[in-house]
């Protein structure tokens, strides 16, 4: 060892982790002083389940040195702080979140979840990567770099673009991923959405996305998979046999259970895992090893409200399992599907000093959060601050529609002479192999909605430069109000401008203003704008602290309790009635999805295409 100083580990670089890791074995034999000693009333071992008592943890820049029974590590440290009333847990970790769909850019993200004991999060970051491709990894990276002490480890996103039919700020293929391989802080591939591609060697995304897979798999790294609607066990079969390592999609213990038998990894979502859990109790499951809870989507107003990562731990909790198991499922078990282990997962030398100090563990009460071997939050209360970190052009100015539009823009005209005409519909979450058809009325040529049978028109808008608007009718959604429309730049997940509304005027007025704010939510009332909610990063995310961004949503909530929403059921079980903040999400392409709006494009010029086959149909007829 020489005297120089050892490199500031914010980031895993091959070379300095040996200098690093030659340091940390000396501070554990006491032959070099530690940087502090952290005394706990009990330490869990997250590799046997167990506690031990009165525990001692030697810490040395920001990585653990040593663990072991208070006053046996015979060295010198630079400060010592004694926890005794508090029980130490592995600082958790997201096996597959999009911090994106917290609506906060990677800094304000960390300095909200951290102190709710979220030390580190595998970033699926698709969603980013459809925006700024090319400047995908640094994005991730730089928060980091400035000191922020949450890991963010991003697997690039397979569906950049979502399918073969699509275009946007990213094309992702094995050029790219493997140069992303080569980075120590990518563990691989984010979630392989597109299934029909994988399997279909005639769909246009085929070579693509294998490129991707085969890139992903020579580096040793993970492939995410996305099995959503996957329930016959041939299929799930066929799934894992393409390399797929994992399925967050599952919605029932049966359906986690007949995925697990087959080598998934199974990660559990908030909305199904406490019936899930109880079924697979209920089933006898013993091992759960190749189990782990993730968060997936949520908005920084429900994390304030719920909770971060322990909010999914007191849900499992509650379902009936261990709290040792449980916690286990945001530690070691996503540390080690991602093969993290040698940073995250476990209180355990080598690893990153992140800690979650309890007062109560059956509730999973978080007094305090360590990480990088420094205490960073006391309660809900973060405590360092927070770096200004200025993003790159195609961030701040990534809604490039470049022109202003009018009403005509998302007029649908009627084939000449026509008093009705024959329309095709679809409706949120339509999961259903055909789309739906109905007689509309034509006024001075131009085809109406028809709020009687809960229809009003739903347009996709080209924000990538292009500035093409695909407009066509949807049923059981939207404003029956006059004069009203709702946009947003959050339309997963190509991320183009989505708007829906009773007035082709007013929708006009919504996404010029997302033009002019550079993303986020725009809500027109009688011909008024009402409200807004600013994501100038991405047109995804804000740079603000989170109670900023709440209290835009709240506002917005509020102007929307002002209109009347069309409602009606369709195949997700999560579409409610009300203000459609959901509609974000009815723009997806991926499986089980059929037949989807789309930006036009010379393949599908008026938008409606079937992604699974790639047909294409007239919007009306």
């Amino acid at each position: 060892m020489t005297d120089a100083p050892l490199p500031d580990d914010l980031l895993p670089d091959a070379r300095a982790e040996g200098r690093i890791r030659r340091h940390l074995a000396l501070v554990a034999q006491a032959k070099a002083p530690a940087d502090a000693v952290l005394r706990v009333g009990w330490l869990l071992d997250v590799h046997s389940g167990l506690w031990s008592e009165d525990a001692e943890i030697v810490i040395a820049g920001r990585r653990i040195a040593w663990t072991g029974p208070a006053g046996a590590w015979p060295g010198e440290a630079r400060a010592r702080h004694d926890r005794r009333p508090l029980a130490a847990v592995p600082g958790f970790g997201e096996v597959h979140k999009h911090i994106e769909s917290s609506h906060l850019t990677p800094e304000y993200e960390a300095a909200l979840v951290l102190p709710h004991g979220c030390t580190w999060t595998c970033e699926a970051s698709h969603e980013y990567s459809n925006i700024d491709g090319p400047g995908n990894l640094e994005f991730w990276l730089t928060h980091r770099r400035a000191g922020m002490p949450c890991k963010i480890f991003p697997l690039p996103g397979s569906a950049t673009p979502p399918t073969g039919y699509e275009s946007g700020g990213g094309h992702f293929g094995r050029a790219e991923q493997a140069e992303f391989m080569a980075h120590p802080q990518v563990p691989g591939l984010d979630e392989v959405m597109d299934w029909p591609a994988v399997w279909d060697a005639g769909n246009p995304s085929h070579e693509r996305l294998w490129g991707m897979i085969e890139a992903t798999m020579a580096a040793r790294g993970v492939v995410e998979g996305h099995a959503a609607g996957m329930r016959d066990i041939s299929d799930i079969s066929a799934f894992a046999a393409a390399g797929m390592a994992s399925d967050h999609e599952a919605w029932t213990a049966e359906e986690a259970m007949d995925k697990l038998k087959r080598g998934l990894f199974v990660e559990m979502r908030p909305h199904s895992l406490p019936d899930m859990i109880r079924g697979l109790l209920e089933r006898g499951l013993t091992r759960w090893d190749q189990l782990a809870l993730c968060t997936d989507d949520r908005g920084a107003q429900d994390t304030l409200r719920l909770g971060a990562t322990d909010h999914n731990v007191r849900l499992a909790i509650e379902a009936g399992l261990a709290p040792e198991t449980a916690i286990a499922l945001v530690t070691l078990n996503p540390a080690r599907h991602m093969r993290l282990t040698p940073w995250v997962g476990a209180v355990a030398p080598g690893r990153y000093a992140d800690l979650v100090l309890l007062s109560e563990v059956e509730t999973v009460e978080i007094a305090e959060v360590w990480a990088d071997g420094a205490q960073i939050s006391e309660g809900r209360r973060y405590l360092p601050e927070i770096p200004r970190i200025d993003r790159p052009e195609a961030a701040t100015r990534s809604v490039r529609i470049g022109r202003e539009l009018t009403a005509e823009d998302f007029a649908i005209p009627a084939p000449p002479g026509r008093e009705t005409v024959t329309a095709a519909l679809l409706r949120p979450f339509h999961w259903e192999p055909e789309f739906l058809t109905a007689e509309l009325p034509v006024v001075d040529g131009l085809v109406q909605r028809d709020t009687a049978q809960t229809i009003t028109k739903f347009a996709i808008v080209d924000r990538y430069g292009g500035g093409g608007v695909s407009k066509m009718f949807w049923r059981g959604t939207g404003p029956a109000t006059p004069g009203t429309a709702l946009a947003c730049s959050m339309a997963h997940d190509q991320h183009n401008v989505w708007a829906c509304g009773s007035c082709d005027a007013a929708m006009a007025l919504a996404v010029n203003t997302i033009q002019e704010m550079q993303g986020g939510w725009a809500l027109v009332i009688e011909g008024e704008l009402a409200a807004t909610v600013r994501y100038e990063i991405g047109g995804l995310m804000t740079r603000r602290p989170a109670e900023a961004l709440a209290a835009e949503m709240d506002a917005l909530y509020a102007a929307a309790d002002r209109v009347e929403w069309m409602w009606e059921p369709t195949s997700s079980p999560r579409w409610a009635p009300g203000f459609p903040e959901r509609l974000a999400f009815a723009t997806l392409t991926c499986a089980p999805w059929a037949w989807v709006l789309v930006a036009p494009s010379a393949h599908a010029p008026e938008g409606l295409v079937n992604v699974r086959d790639g047909r294409t149909h007239p919007v009306v007829w």
